[in-house]
């Protein structure tokens, strides 16, 4: 059972512990869309649901549910349609924040972002040696496949080259850059969520960085089933101990719930400053 951090020392302490961590290529960020403050574009699922339905007219069962909303415009538009949407509401570079930028500079094996922008690959873009697997909508494509590899440039990469790299970016739900990748409609979900469980859809040099290390979610929320599903199966086989820098707002009883199942500890500071808090610790 996780506790949360409560009183001012403990969750100084426990920054200072996730600092070392960090630095020490112990822990692996598991960021989210707050970490990019007043970024452009869309920064929550319900935000993405309310740019769609600007869009397109949907039914009242997909108001509010990103997934559903492109759900139906892909059964009732085309999945063209869908990508275009995504490819406009993420238009907009988002420069990295402090922390991406702080991240970026300590090499770490493994970092998950799970959301569509790109401040974290424009991070890391001054270094070497790294690159990022992303997961793929497998609609229209044709092909039996769950992820793709991409360098440091851009360009197509294979998992041979993804084992040699320093940082292994890996993106889960897609995002805007380099390919336009997108997991984002019910259906994608469906699909990768029949097989999650035994993980074929988590890239193996993933499961093998994860070993062993903490996961230190940031700026994420898990108030939807599908992204409690994700982030428990990106965690399977990591270490024991995890900690939550969250959003501001209460947490929902299933939040609640499956930060304990999972071990992870929320730092009980306000979200900005627990940032601030980390970021003087790297």
């Amino acid at each position: 059972m996780s506790a949360a951090l409560d009183t001012i020392a403990e969750a100084r302490a426990a920054l200072r512990a996730i600092a070392e961590l960090l630095k020490a290529g112990g822990a692996a960020p598991y960021l989210g869309p707050a970490v990019a403050v007043a970024a452009p574009g869309p920064r929550t699922p319900e935000a993405l649901a309310a740019f769609f339905g600007a869009k397109v007219a949907l039914p009242r069962r997909a108001k509010g549910n990103v997934w559903a909303a492109a759900q139906h415009i892909e059964s009732y538009k085309h999945r063209n349609t869908v990508t275009a949407l995504m490819n406009e509401a993420f238009a907009a570079p988002v420069p990295p924040a402090p922390l991406h930028s702080a991240l970026a500079a300590l090499k770490l094996p493994l970092i998950v972002e799970s959301w569509y922008d790109d401040a974290m690959r424009a991070a890391l873009a001054g270094r070497d040696n790294w690159g990022e697997v992303q997961g793929i909508t497998r609609a229209g494509i044709g092909e039996d496949r769950w992820f793709r590899f991409y360098d440091s440039t851009g360009a197509a990469a294979t998992a041979e080259q993804a084992a040699g790299w320093t940082t292994l970016l890996y993106r889960p739900h897609g995002g805007v850059t380099p390919a336009r990748n997108y997991l984002i409609s019910d259906a994608d979900y469906v699909e990768v969520l029949t097989e999650i469980d035994i993980q074929t859809p988590i890239p193996d040099e993933v499961r093998h960085r994860r070993a062993g290390r903490s996961f230190v979610f940031i700026g994420c929320r898990f108030h939807d089933q599908m992204l409690r599903s994700y982030a428990r199966q990106i965690m399977k086989r990591s270490g024991a101990k995890h900690y939550a820098l969250l959003p501001e707002g209460e947490l929902t009883r299933n939040e609640s719930r499956f930060l304990a199942e999972q071990g992870i500890v929320p730092v009980g500071l306000p979200f900005g400053d627990a940032m601030s808090e980390l970021l003087s610790c790297l």
